[in-house]
């Protein structure tokens, strides 16, 4: 006799739903899939089924695929922003770049080899892009990704080293328990609970992972992820529960998943071959999402995530703060459009929108006017987006009201008393270079700089001496040589920032 805690209407339904799906799709190569049904309020297992025919030998039926180890390929990017809004990198709508990036030695690619530019990390993490996530990874100081999932339960990994910046888009394997059980941590408002299967439950240690607040922000923006086209086996397209959910798919096709918290429920589904063949059906929103719902529809119907009643929102401490939609930072009465969006007190960045700037124009010379003057000029908003921003969307073809040059006569002073200053993107004072000493063309290091849109050119000094000057969004290449330094970046208006960098030689 086993005592489990498995309630058999609701595997018999789980089965039902995989039998039917996979008998639905064997055209397309679907053969096989497994799901997990976990109550993330007792942590107890509710239906597993580890294949899609435990007595199919075709595919390796027998194999219990709730604890094989696979790649999750983008399910864990959740956690990722998780941390960071913990860390006080972002909040929801923050603005990122999804734009050709190259980390290193790693250059990540999106699903559909294209980049949509800047992007909130609301949608970004919606949409799955790929650089965004790699590029919130490497921000993280106070935890890393894998120090995350070793706390988290995830075993089996490699050193750290190992993985590097791939992590976050299912460079490591994982179980569907583990997974699972890190979407209850989200659940359990960011508490790491042991999972169980018999009815004498076994107690374990319990880790607070996550804040209650970056938890419920997370699955807050999961909830707003689509319903896949088609939603059932039954081509019934009304959408009954509400899901805070999210794909993966793995590398080469190898593996679709989708991971989901409704009601008390964490539903993980996978979809795939236990032999590793891909196929390029396999993609989490179309071969693992629909069999997701119609399973949460089947057991639970009716339902959605919400916080808990007994976990009000009120006593999070969260606060609704009217934001600029196109910059992310806290609205001011010059951005054409707001939005309301959560924050962390005292943890999210939180700046007033200096995107959208009113300056004179001088009514005759269409100029910008050193000083705003009755009748001689006229006060118009333009957009001071960065330069890394500016780019981007003039690579995209997007027109941008930009502002124009100032009046010859303008004092300097004036001018580098307005606008931002430069923000030094390289060197960085936390990689160390390394340069080979009897090289002459391999050791130059790039000296690049964020600028205002009105800065036409940057001067670069290393140590106070004068290396040369490039226009605002290219990089200057300066011949490294051993030692430790400050570099400063000086724009065209007296604007100026200043860095420390070391470079060594390569052992």
């Amino acid at each position: 006799h086993v005592n489990t805690t498995l309630d058999s209407l609701k595997q018999k339904s789980l089965e039902s739903n995989i039998a039917a799906w996979v008998g639905s799709n064997r055209a397309i190569g679907i053969n096989n899939a497994a799901a997990l049904l976990l109550n993330y309020e007792t942590m107890a297992i509710v239906a597993m089924a580890g294949s899609a025919d435990f007595y199919d030998k075709t595919i390796q039926g027998q194999v219990n695929g709730v604890s094989a180890k696979r790649s999750p390929g983008s399910a864990l990017k959740p956690f990722v922003y998780a941390l960071a809004m913990d860390e006080g990198l972002v909040h929801p709508l923050s603005l990122m770049k999804d734009s050709p990036r190259k980390f290193g030695g790693f250059t990540p690619e999106n699903y559909d080899k294209q980049f949509l530019g800047p992007i909130s990390v609301k949608d970004a993490l919606i949409q799955s892009r790929n650089v965004p996530a790699v590029e919130i990874q490497s921000q993280l100081k106070n935890k890393s990704f894998y120090q995350f999932l070793v706390e988290g339960g995830v075993s089996g990994l490699k050193d750290e080293s190992f993985y590097g910046l791939a992590l976050a888009l299912g460079g490591g394997e994982v179980t569907m328990l583990e997974l699972a059980s890190l979407y209850a941590t989200l659940a359990n408002q960011g508490i790491s609970k042991p999972v169980h299967g018999l009815k004498e439950k076994i107690k374990g240690p319990q880790k607070q992972l996550l804040s209650r607040e970056a938890s419920f922000l997370v699955l807050d923006i999961l909830k707003d992820n689509p319903a896949p086209d088609q939603l059932d086996i039954r081509g019934d397209q009304s959408r009954q529960n509400e899901i805070a959910w999210k794909t993966g798919t793995s590398w080469a096709f190898r593996d679709a998943w989708a991971a989901g918290v409704s009601g008390p429920y964490v539903l993980v589904v996978w979809v795939g071959n236990f032999d590793g063949r891909g196929n390029d059906a396999f993609i989490g929103r179309r071969a693992a999402g629909p069999l997701m719902f119609s399973i949460f529809d089947s057991v639970y119907p009716g339902h959605g995530w919400k916080v808990s009643d007994t976990v009000p929102i009120q006593s999070l401490n969260l606060k609704r703060l009217l934001i600029c939609s196109a910059s992310g930072d806290l609205y001011e009465r010059d951005c054409p459009s707001s939005q309301e969006a959560w924050f962390i007190p005292g943890v999210s960045p939180i700046k007033v929108s200096d995107i959208y700037r009113k300056i004179p124009i001088n009514k005759k010379t269409g100029l910008r006017a050193c000083w705003h003057e009755e009748g001689v000029s006229e006060l118009k908003v333009f957009e001071f987006w960065p330069s890394d921003f500016l780019q981007i969307y003039n690579q995209a073809g997007i027109s941008l009201k930009t502002p124009p040059q100032y009046e010859s006569d303008c004092d300097l002073d004036l001018k580098s008393t307005t606008g931002q200053e430069p923000v030094i993107t390289s060197p960085q004072s936390t990689i160390e270079y390394v340069i080979r000493t009897e090289s002459k063309d391999d050791n130059l290091i790039p000296f690049k700089a964020i600028v205002d849109p009105d800065v036409r050119k940057v001067h670069w000094f290393v140590d106070d001496v004068y290396v040369g000057s490039m226009k605002g969004k290219e990089a200057l290449l300066w011949k490294g040589r051993l030692g430790k330094f400050m570099v400063r970046a000086v724009d065209d208006y007296g604007r100026a920032a200043v860095k420390p960098f070391v470079v060594n030689r390569m052992k």
